[in-house]
């Protein structure tokens, strides 16, 4: 059976954040794929991946883009599978571009953008686990042990102080 979460980004240098959302599904024993699906560069695996993303298995995309950040909006177009779009930081406006290119995308066709870089990876993460904890009581329960634990973590008093 294919992992319920697909991570695709659209080139090797995007794994850079896209391995946060990796990490995190991993962290809450998770099982997902990575894939690199380039909307411009392999335009013919994006479309058969995407239309054949349910039938493989997947209930949850994550997909990670930066520059045009075509891959998220094109992917969506082509399933019925939720899409979590991740902006990756481009070197040319720090990852503005990516997050208006995900963000506008028009009614019909939606995706559910993140943050900019390492925070939207790791939040598109815990957005795919959380639908799939939907009907996953122990999926639920890591997330739930996972966000005390984000809690827990939040001292009271800055370090050095009275």
């Amino acid at each position: 059976m294919t992992a319920p979460i697909a991570i695709i980004m659209g080139s090797q240098s995007d794994w850079d954040t896209m391995r946060y959302a990796a990490e995190t599904l991993a962290d809450l024993g998770v099982d997902h794929e990575a894939r690199i699906v380039s909307a411009h560069r392999t335009p013919d695996r994006l479309y058969a991946f995407a239309k054949g993303a349910k039938a493989a298995g997947f209930k949850v995309i994550i997909a990670g883009a930066g520059g045009a950040a075509h891959l998220p909006g094109m992917t969506a177009a082509l399933t019925e599978l939720p899409v979590f779009g991740v902006p990756v930081e481009s070197k040319a406006l720090s990852g503005l571009d990516s997050l208006y290119s995900i963000v506008q995308m028009p009614a019909g066709v939606p995706v559910g953008t993140l943050a900019i870089g390492r925070s939207g990876a790791i939040n598109a993460a815990l957005l795919a686990a959380s639908v799939l904890a939907l009907n996953d009581a122990a999926l639920a329960g890591r997330l739930k042990a996972w966000r005390q634990q984000q809690t827990d973590a939040v001292t009271e008093r800055p370090e050095g102080s009275a």
